[in-house]
């Protein structure tokens, strides 16, 4: 008799299938980048699609996604994890295929996995009550970041213009604005105006949690040259610390996996003034400080607090 996960499985998969056109940045009416830029968004979108659907009809034993540049590889593990995440929840199966996934090839892409399931919880409209049961629990709440980026992705109008929130209250709001801030960063074609306009129409107790994300995602994708980067910062006025603290965490992603370009590594050095090695060595002592607290949100915002002071430390408090 057939495996009723199988049966079920094979009647999902067609569906589940993701046209990476539903993703093209410019058909959703995302602002343009510029000409030099806008190919590299493109193909973050374009591996996540990779990612998602090799997840849909492969196993995650066997998706290495070798055949995706180093510095991309991450964003279809992110896919990965969301398929993951949508086949594990609706088949009932605990989590095995997330699990399976982090335990092969996804070992080195554990914060983009954790973020990637958020995909999937906003997808179905579940609050994210996990991710990968790992040794350290506090990166399960990288599934809000991943949260707010799906609802910034494909509601905009509702984030950006309407500052939407209703399913992140409390306590998760902060870490839900960082994965808006990572989203932000697409939906403005990267450029520092644009992103600091639409920062600027927030309510100023949400500004800086959605610069975090901005500095993540300038961090992980390099996208921008360094002249651009500077100007990031200018607009950046005051809340160069999250800035920084969201471009330490992108270099300790990278860094877990191998994968630091140049690119990343100038993005990080401008962005935090600190070697990408040692940015990221800033979040790993952060999070051994808070590794023994309880498993909450508070922990997390914590985690992200000692990351900002070490570069605090390095820098000497200067906004720069």
């Amino acid at each position: 008799m057939a495996n009723p996960n199988s049966l079920i499985r094979s009647f999902l998969r067609r569906p589940l299938m993701l046209d990476p056109d539903d993703l093209d940045l410019v058909r959703r009416g995302f602002s343009p980048a510029s000409p030099a830029v806008q190919p590299k968004l493109d193909a973050v979108v374009r591996s996540f699609a990779t990612g998602y659907n090799a997840m849909i009809t492969g196993k995650p034993e066997e998706l290495t996604f070798s055949d995706v540049s180093p510095g991309l590889r991450g964003f279809a593990f992110e896919g990965a994890s969301m398929s993951a995440v949508l086949l594990d929840l609706l088949t009932f199966t605990g989590g095995r295929r997330l699990s399976s996934l982090h335990r092969h090839a996804g070992r080195g892409y554990v914060h983009l996995i954790h973020v990637g399931a958020g995909w999937a919880f906003a997808r179905l409209h579940v609050s994210p009550w996990t991710a990968i049961r790992a040794h350290q629990p506090v990166l399960r709440w990288l599934a809000w970041d991943g949260w707010g980026f799906h609802q910034a992705f494909f509601r905009p109008e509702a984030v950006f213009d309407g500052h939407v929130e209703r399913s992140a209250r409390g306590d998760v709001l902060s870490i839900r604005d960082q994965g808006t801030g990572r989203a932000l960063w697409f939906y403005a074609g990267a450029d520092p105006t644009r992103i600091a306009d639409v920062i600027g129409g927030f309510p100023q107790d949400r500004r800086a949690d959605l610069w975090a994300g901005i500095g993540l995602a300038a961090g992980y994708t390099g996208a921008q040259p360094a002249d651009v980067l500077e100007q990031l910062l200018h607009v950046a006025d005051g809340y160069h610390d999250h800035l920084a603290q969201g471009a330490a965490f992108a270099a300790k992603a990278h860094h877990v996996s191998g994968g630091v370009t140049p690119e990343v590594a100038t993005a990080v050095k401008l962005l935090t003034g600190a070697e990408s090695d040692v940015a990221a060595a800033w979040t790993d002592t952060a999070l051994t400080a808070v590794k023994t607290d309880e498993d909450s949100p508070r922990t997390y915002e914590r985690w992200r607090a000692g990351t900002r002071h070490a570069w605090s430390l390095h820098s000497g408090g200067v906004q720069r």
